[in-house]
């Protein structure tokens, strides 16, 4: 099986924008997450938050077409949907620790089986200085996907026993959405949910740095 195998980055955003519920506040982290504002499906509306004060976010701009001052947290420009309201830093950080967001989709560098996040920092001596408001988000948001390849540019996996970088949160994690499969978090580690399409059990398996448990069979 080659290892172009899978689905594209766009296309792990809309399989993750399928199990956001209808009229979900959802906040959408730096990175691949933030495809997931282009998918919403028919019959149902997002509400979207981003940490530096919108509620109500749009998908990005057409190229030429945005507004400088309109951007997300990670400084890209975006859309403001009708009746999107705007408020202070500190208010966006009040919604977010208060529980007031239902699901927030972050990327990844690892996660543990047990649903530890690191997803700021490879720890070495020139990485990110900050973890920003990811550590508020898995700490304050009752749901948390993450959207990540499933293994590094050098073919190491991401989703592991243990977490070897800084970490963002420990057990925070509930879904993991990749490009071969997508995977629960469960008391016994990783759960199998789906594979993505030309993909096999072994293929993914060999590629997760922690048990895999088979899709449970439907009696």
């Amino acid at each position: 099986m080659s290892d172009t195998v899978g689905l594209t980055r766009d296309e792990m955003a809309e399989r993750a924008a399928l199990d956001i519920p209808n009229g979900a506040y959802v906040n959408l982290g730096i990175g691949i997450p933030e495809l997931v504002a282009r998918h919403v499906p028919e019959g149902r509306e997002f509400i979207y938050h981003t940490e530096n004060g919108l509620l109500g976010m749009g998908p990005s701009p057409a190229p030429g077409e945005g507004d400088p001052e309109l951007i997300n947290a990670g400084k890209r420009q975006v859309t403001a949907l009708p009746g999107a309201a705007y408020f202070h830093h500190a208010d966006s950080f009040v919604m977010i620790r208060g529980g007031h967001l239902d699901l927030c989709v972050l990327g990844a560098l690892q996660v543990s089986q047990r649903g530890d996040l690191a997803n700021w920092s490879t720890g070495a001596p020139d990485a990110i200085p900050a973890v920003g408001g990811a550590m508020d988000l898995v700490a304050g948001v009752d749901t948390i996907f993450v959207i990540t390849q499933h293994t590094t540019r050098d073919g190491q996996p991401k989703l592991v026993e243990e977490c070897t970088y800084p970490l963002t949160g420990p057990a925070a994690v509930d879904r993991i959405y990749t490009d071969l499969a997508v995977i629960d978090i469960t008391p016994d580690g990783f759960q199998l949910v789906e594979l993505s399409p030309g993909v096999d059990y072994d293929y993914v398996a060999e590629r997760t740095g922690a048990p895999l448990i088979p899709i449970r069979s439907t009696p």
